[in-house]
């Protein structure tokens, strides 16, 4: 435990960064904040070295999530993902791990940093707990906490729980920004492959309304029949 510190951490992370992929990693990173930076690290590499350090106390995580590095936040949510599905993780440490993402969400500040730890670090400890949080998050000014909101609720539909996914899905049902349209479509497609009836009647009462976006994630497993009904529904919704 004594060596699982940021220190060692973003020393051991920043001498795998190559030129090459500091040009990649500015196509997908979507917050356009200034203070980001990046050291240009692979993914699959920030993963493995997560895993290797994933025994980290909190107050180190904590460290690393408020890097102005990237890619240093990005091995602090993997971290807290792979404590919070760890089954040896205590119930105090997973509520200490969900209280560190809610604390520190205005570093989660993009998609892939809500998709690799808001399941298990929040869902997941929520699940046997009340949500309203989450519906406070969908509410939010801040896309992140908005995209958090509907990508939390991943741990749920697994458990075949899938009233949470449709009512915060409503509540995002006009969201502007893409990056949560893609989640809200997303993740109702998915509670549909457990309950097809509840993901019809989600689409009968808002696909006139949905960005077309939405709508086409949230449609793509359905038949050809049902996907052209659903457009034509959202065609004429539209003024």
């Amino acid at each position: 435990m004594s060596g699982l510190t940021a220190k060692i951490f973003i020393t051991q992370l920043s001498a795998l960064k190559s030129p090459g992929e500091l040009k990649n990693v500015h196509r997908f990173f979507r917050d356009k904040d200034p203070k980001n930076k990046f050291l240009g690290v692979r993914m699959a590499s920030i993963f493995k070295l997560a895993k290797d350090f994933m025994d980290m106390p909190l107050r180190e995580i904590e460290k690393l999530i408020q890097s102005e590095f990237y890619e240093v936040r990005i091995g602090a949510v993997s971290i807290m993902d792979f404590q919070a599905r760890d089954k040896k993780t205590t119930a105090v440490r997973k509520k200490e791990l969900f209280d560190l993402y809610i604390k520190c969400h205005n570093r989660i500040n993009n998609w892939d940093l809500v998709d690799r730890s808001a399941p298990y670090v929040v869902g997941g400890y929520l699940f046997d707990k009340p949500r309203k949080i989450l519906y406070q998050l969908a509410r939010s000014k801040n896309v992140w906490e908005r995209r958090t909101a509907i990508v939390s609720t991943y741990f749920f539909i697994r458990q075949n729980d899938l009233s949470d996914t449709f009512k915060i899905a409503g509540i995002l049902i006009n969201d502007p920004h893409d990056l949560v349209q893609k989640a809200v479509g997303s993740w109702v497609r998915e509670a549909g492959k457990r309950d097809k009836l509840a993901l019809i009647e989600f689409l009968d009462q808002f696909a006139p309304e949905m960005p077309a976006t939405m709508l086409r994630y949230a449609t793509e497993k359905l038949d050809k029949k049902e996907k052209l009904y659903y457009l034509e529904r959202n065609r004429k919704g539209k003024p």
